[in-house]
């Protein structure tokens, strides 16, 4: 059975959520505080998690960024909730590691579908791009597709199911530009839900793993009113 976690304090709607997700046919494990969630999902992997972003003890964007670093929810997709209707709040929230998130208040029907879609993409097969197993060592960037194992200059990076199947992507094709569109269509098997911030969310969060200055990238380079690309190898 599915097994999704709910970070929710407000009882109400923890309850509500579990009710229209249980109804689907989701096993539904709801959780009120957000030091209790992080010590759960450091121990037991969940197909998914609906996270809210305001939560007593630890917030959500700390217990994403954490989630993404190590444990058994490194790929686990996050839904996150919040009240916040600015679009920087939002942003952070994907920034940190989620994959959606949904503004409350908020239709059940729309949660349920966003869930669904979430787990469709994460049971989906990878990505084509890494499909022959073929290893890639450019500029210092090391890609071993068979452990899905990443090395910058020596150094062991961890990335997600999402990042790698990016940079690979990106990394496999030096000097080529991808459009938003085609790296969502290449990358992101389920489009529901899914825009161009989405591509420029995971290629910042790359940015910050494998650029010596984050600032000033040099491998995954911006084309200005088209996309991007992988430093090219001249």
């Amino acid at each position: 059975m599915t097994r999704v976690l709910v970070v929710e304090d407000e009882k109400n709607i923890r309850d509500l959520v579990c009710l229209h997700l249980g109804l689907e046919g989701y096993e539904c494990v709801p959780v009120g505080d957000g030091k209790e969630a992080m010590a759960l999902a450091a121990e037991k992997p969940f197909d998914l998690i609906v996270l809210d972003l305001m939560l007593p003890g630890v917030d959500g964007v700390t217990i994403t960024r954490a989630l993404r670093r190590h444990g058994p929810n490194r790929d686990t997709p996050i839904l996150m909730l919040t009240a916040r209707r600015e679009e920087s709040d939002k942003v952070m929230g994907l920034d940190s590691g989620a994959d959606d998130y949904l503004t409350k208040p908020f239709g059940m029907r729309e949660l349920v579908a966003r869930a669904a879609a979430l787990l469709r993409r994460a049971r989906a097969p990878l990505a084509s791009p890494q499909s022959d197993g073929r290893p890639v060592d450019i500029h210092g960037v090391e890609l071993d597709p068979a452990r899905r194992g990443v090395r910058v200059r020596g150094n062991a990076v961890d990335v997600t199911r999402q990042e790698f199947n990016l940079l690979y992507l990106l990394a496999s094709h030096p000097g080529i530009v991808f459009t938003r569109e085609r790296l969502l269509s290449k990358v992101w098997q389920e489009q529901s839900f899914v825009t161009g911030r989405s591509v420029d969310t995971l290629v910042k969060r790359l940015r910050k793993k494998i650029e010596v200055d984050p600032a000033e990238p040099k491998l995954i380079v911006t084309v200005w009113g088209d996309g991007y690309k992988f430093a090219d190898l001249a």
